[in-house]
């Protein structure tokens, strides 16, 4: 076992918009089940924001509810759930040093990528993951137990990685993990075999399509109730809700009935809404709902038309929204590298400079394809045309409305952007379901997107690299927190915790700072040549 400090640099949130640099937090020694590794480094993200203002309110900091006995988890010193001081960090990459004797599935000297999102142990309204309820990556050396960091299925949360990457290009897995699952993540096309489904007609209307429905997947219960019953139906309780009529009222109290990945199919009957309906928009991306629907008569039509996953589709018109931040560029740059044929492709901000940035990071990625792109200011100059795929990368329940409004017949609407839970907005359900449109969203990434992404690196089809903005050693870290709140930087920001008095250091400024670390640069682009030398010279 590798000798290590008693203690180490962290970065600690100990309150709500408390964050501290602790020069003399514990190295915590490994205990039976537990595993002890060194950070290589750690990218900073927005979610990280999330935490920083909600803190012990954040549904992933609250405590875990089931999958571990409470003993257990009494006996993980980096466990620290509620009000307790966590480490944030959640894009990291980094070494075993020591485990325990009764760890077996890891195995010192392993270099890992660490997938975050533990969907086995559930807290109150959400999951349990690393950077939040569990310590994450702002920190030297980072403590994990064997019993959180492998599933049911056996399958690892720390994931072996080649030494021949990056340290910056591993950690950024992650998050490009989250941009993957987004795409990828299979849709349920049929009403929830076992599930509970509800079924509302309005006067005027009639049953169609049920018995097609409950004969490809049957549901454990099916609840009929009149319109005028709907508001006394306990809230989030049925899986699927048929609802055959157009009422706006009767719409906006079935919302709260909807469950957690539940489907809402609005049959038309032929008739329209007429006006705005308040839709729990936030629940889209943190409860996987889904809103779906037809015009005709028969329920079974509106799940024909759900697809398979939210991926891109030849041919495809997309717009992402909110471009030039360090997520868009990861969306914009999927697409341009997905070999997928036909794709046309504008990015939109309101800084020109941050779309300037990006142009520049695809410009050799577009030469290489077969994509068009282009890069719209729109501050300056709102769009005014239609497409057929949107990937929302702003907080902000108008820009779906928006998205309905400009949609192509098809559309799907990518909601990237975690709007808050209990947010409502008024969309405009009759174009939604005249259009076909499909509004989804996901949270998190599971092992699968980590592996997905981590294969397009290492083949050389995918360069996490290329988001990279700035680097930084301990000494910058709350500075690049920072900079994630005020989009100062359009990139990522890669933290190498070992150096502890590196300053925020943007690309752009190693020519004057590190010269030997800017002539390490590929084009301008951070690289493992470059990452050896900053360590080598920061470490002074």
């Amino acid at each position: 076992m590798i000798t290590t400090p008693k203690t180490q640099y962290a970065i600690q949130l100990v309150g709500p918009g408390q964050l501290r640099l602790n020069p003399t937090k514990e190295v915590f020694t490994p205990g039976p089940y537990q595993i002890l590794a060194k950070v290589e480094c750690v990218g900073l993200c927005f979610s990280d924001l999330k935490l920083l203002k909600q803190f012990s309110q954040h549904p992933r900091k609250s405590e875990v509810t089931a999958g571990l006995d409470k003993a257990i988890l009494a006996e993980i010193p980096s466990y620290v759930p509620g009000d307790k001081p966590t480490v944030p960090g959640h894009e990291v990459a980094c070494r075993i040093i020591a485990v325990g004797e009764k760890v077996r599935h890891h195995k010192v000297g392993e270099r890992c990528l660490v997938q975050t999102d533990y969907r086995d142990l559930p807290t109150a309204s959400s999951n349990a993951a690393f950077g939040y309820n569990f310590e994450g990556g702002l920190q030297e050396y980072i403590l994990m137990d064997e019993r959180v960091v492998v599933d049911k299925t056996g399958e690892r949360f720390l994931i072996p990685v080649p030494e021949d990457l990056p340290a910056s290009a591993v950690a950024l897995v992650e998050p490009w993990a989250c941009v993957e699952d987004s795409y990828v993540n299979e849709e349920r096309q049929s009403p929830l075999a076992g599930g509970r489904m509800l079924v509302v007609v309005e006067p005027g209307h009639w049953e169609e399509g049920i018995d097609e429905l409950t004969s490809r997947a049957r549901p454990a219960s099916i609840t009929r109730v009149a319109p005028a019953d709907v508001a006394a139906l306990p809230n989030e309780a049925f899986d699927d809700i048929i609802y055959f009529g157009a009422g706006r009222s009767t719409l906006e109290v079935l919302n709260d009935k909807l469950a957690a990945r539940g489907i809402m199919n609005i049959v038309l009957g032929g008739k329209r809404i007429g006006q705005p309906v308040s839709v729990g928009i936030g629940r889209v991306h943190y409860g996987m709902t889904r809103w779906i629907g037809t015009t005709g008569t028969d329920a079974a039509e509106s799940y024909r038309h759900i697809p398979a996953t939210g991926d891109i589709r030849a041919g495809e018109k997309i717009v992402v929204i909110g471009a030039g931040g360090p997520m868009g560029q990861m969306h914009v740059i999927r697409a341009i590298c997905s070999g997928i044929a036909g794709i046309e492709l504008v990015g939109t901000d309101v800084d020109d400079a941050r779309l300037a940035a990006l142009m520049r990071k695809v410009e050799p990625l577009v030469k290489a394809g077969a994509v068009k792109v282009r890069m719209v200011n729109t501050g300056k100059s709102p769009l005014s045309e239609k497409f057929s795929y949107f990937a929302l990368m702003a907080p902000i329940g108008a820009l779906v409305a928006n998205a309905i409004r400009d949609s192509l017949p098809g559309a799907l609407i990518n909601i990237f952007a975690g709007i808050p839970a209990p947010t409502r907005q008024e969309l405009d359900l009759d174009t939604y379901i005249a259009n076909r449109c499909y509004m989804f969203g996901t949270s998190g990434s599971v092992i699968r997107d980590m592996k997905i992404v981590l294969n397009k690196v290492q083949s050389g089809q995918l360069d996490t690299n290329t988001s990279v903005d700035a680097v930084s050693g301990m000494a910058g870290a709350t500075d690049g927190i920072a900079a994630v709140e005020n989009r100062t930087l359009a990139g990522k920001i890669i933290v190498y915790p070992m150096l502890h008095n590196l300053g925020l250091t943007p690309l752009s400024e190693l020519p004057m700072k590190f010269p030997s670390v800017a002539a390490k640069l590929e084009n301008g682009k951070w690289c493992k040549a470059a990452e050896q030398e900053l360590l080598r010279v920061a470490a002074r």
